[in-house]
């Protein structure tokens, strides 16, 4: 099967799951186009230098997904079919059944290039000849030190992500602000930890926030969590509900919304410059923008995936490039990345490709 035609069916078999984000036979040979050079890279010699080469994935690929989000797996899955891989999925205990769904979407010939499982079959590991992990970082440590020299090893551990409002004086990104930071009940790398907000208008966007919180929760019900997560949520509410009450009020001290008679949702201002990582389960703070925004984030800038702003123009761009993330983009798009996105700044496909040249000759 030509690369087209596999990248035609992947198309397919994504429409089924809108929340990947728009997925097209075109988008598809695109990466490869970008990353490549040509979309034919993987069907026949092409002229490189001066010579020929063509490029071939790898055989098999073991992917080791978490189960934050189905999204990155997903793709990873879809990258390893459209470069001609069988793939091993070793999805988490509890299962993940869009992975499933999506193989069964796929026609034969494709179908067969999956293989799903709960427990790491004890050969998967040595027979692939590259492993993509997903997960915290003691499961990417965990891997590492488990695979061979020979083998392609891509990493994907723990990101973290916020958001920044640089202007909205009409409150026109709050709903977006809402729905990254709810979906997947905010565990993904890509899910916002808290956003910086002009001073001017940073407590009343919090307050706002909390009205579009609530009304996401109408349409889309926050996901189970544990009684331990409730009862960090919990302590936290409680914690600023007392630095509320000591403090004098007005812009300069700290203020909560919180949802009525449960911890679906939870918004947080604090004055606060310093980033502050959230707890989680659509527990957002909302910070007044500092003059000196990379010094505020300095402690996590390692671990920095996305930066959502609005307005996304390029000047504003400009302004958080050099806080640590790879990925800036709209508030509303943190969730969704393109197909071509470089995954905590590497190119996906190349690293996952070798090439065999050929000398043409009499």
């Amino acid at each position: 099967m030509q690369t087209r035609e596999i990248a035609t069916h992947l198309a397919e078999a994504a429409r089924c799951f809108p929340w990947l984000g728009p997925v097209s036979a075109e988008g598809l040979m695109g990466l490869i186009r970008a990353e490549l050079g040509h979309e034919e890279a993987f069907d026949r010699f092409l002229p490189y230098g001066g010579h020929h080469a063509r490029a071939l994935g790898p055989c098999m690929i073991l992917h080791i997904i978490s189960g934050n989000t189905p999204h990155a797996g997903l793709q990873s899955l879809i990258r390893g079919l459209l470069i001609g891989a069988y793939n091993w999925c070793k999805i988490p205990s509890g299962g993940l059944p869009e992975i499933a769904a999506f193989r069964e979407r796929l026609p034969l010939e494709l179908a067969r290039r999956v293989m799903i499982a709960t427990e790491l079959p004890g050969d998967w590991l040595d027979q692939a000849d590259a492993v993509i992990v997903f997960g915290r970082d003691e499961t990417v440590e965990h891997f590492r030190k488990r695979v061979r020299a020979d083998q392609r090893f891509l990493p994907h551990a723990h990101r973290i992500s916020f958001g920044v409002v640089f202007d909205d004086p009409a409150f026109a990104s709050v709903a977006d602000a809402a729905k990254s930071a709810s979906l997947y009940n905010q565990q993904g790398c890509l899910s916002p930890h808290l956003y910086y907000v002009a001073p001017k208008i940073a407590r009343e966007y919090a307050e706002r926030l909390a009205g579009a919180m609530a009304d996401f929760e109408k349409e889309t019900p926050r996901g189970p969590v544990s009684l331990a997560e409730q009862g960090e949520i919990a302590a936290l509410r409680k914690d600023f509900a007392f630095r509320t009450a000591i403090a004098n009020g007005g812009d300069a001290a700290p203020a909560f919304w919180e949802s009525p008679g449960s911890t679906a949702w939870t918004v947080l201002y604090d004055p606060e410059p310093q980033f502050m990582a959230s707890c989680l389960n659509r527990v957002i703070y909302v910070k007044p923008l500092p003059d000196n925004l990379p010094k505020a984030v300095i402690r996590v800038y390692k671990h920095l995936s996305t930066v959502g702003i609005f307005p996304a123009t390029p000047e504003n761009a400009a302004r958080v490039d050099l806080t640590g993330a790879s990925r800036i983009c709209p508030i509303g798009q943190m969730q969704f990345p393109p197909l071509t996105w470089h995954h905590d700044a590497q190119p996906v496909l190349t690293p996952l490709v070798h090439w065999v040249d050929f000398e043409e000759g009499s």
